[in-house]
């Protein structure tokens, strides 16, 4: 197995990439408050901002990860995993109108059909993934893509239990809490997923490049 390769960015890209990356995750914290301030009758529904939001964020992950593998061809392995995995993320945030407006557990099916084949089809190509992975796990992008499923799967799960915001606002709980706290930290994961992919599709790019130019 060769060694991943090491593809330098300039000091002055990644300070412009961190201000652009503040003021995007400083603009989905600023419209979560502007939606509990100004929509009080479809905030954190399926309709708001946030859940909107989420849906956004994850459709573009995935566009991004099928140009990346179909387009630039880099790492197929690994990207259709990550593509595989966002796109059930995907469905799933999809459940409220997929139960209503087709069947129950309608969601499931589809996440079944998305996951299925894809690990089936990395399993195959085991090899291939492996070798590609090493490349990948050494990245930026590796390192926020793992950032953003804690944050989402771990964090917010825990972070969103009822009996936690029982505990801290007694007589005074409602749901609303609960659903505010888990949407709004899922927000930030699905960011931070979103973040990682846009370093994968740059970084993709300088190792189509580079391989365009060995092969002149």
């Amino acid at each position: 197995m060769s060694p991943p390769f090491s593809w330098p960015i300039g000091f002055q890209t990644l300070f412009l990439r961190a201000v652009l990356y503040v003021l995007f995750i400083g603009a989905i914290a600023q419209g979560a408050y502007l939606e509990a301030l100004y929509l009080p009758d479809i905030r954190f529904s399926e309709l708001g901002f946030t859940e909107f939001t989420q849906t956004l964020v994850l459709a573009t992950c995935c566009a991004m990860l099928i140009y990346i593998r179909q387009v630039l061809k880099v790492w197929p392995t690994v990207t259709l995993l990550l593509l595989g995995f966002v796109a059930a993320s995907l469905v799933r945030e999809q459940d409220h109108f997929l139960d209503t407006y087709v069947a129950d557990n309608t969601w499931k099916v589809l996440v079944a059909l998305i996951i299925l084949p894809t690990l089936a089809w990395v399993v195959k190509q085991r090899q291939c993934f492996l070798e590609e992975f090493a490349h990948y796990s050494n990245t930026f992008a590796f390192g926020l893509f793992t950032a953003g499923v804690l944050t989402t799967y771990i964090f917010s799960r825990l972070y969103g239990r009822q009996e936690f915001w029982k505990a801290i606002l007694e007589d005074s709980y409602s749901g609303t809490f609960k659903s505010v706290a888990e949407e709004v930290v899922e927000l930030l994961g699905y960011s931070l997923i979103l973040i990682a992919t846009l370093e994968l599709l740059l970084l993709a790019r300088r190792v189509y490049q580079a391989r365009k130019l060995s092969s002149l």
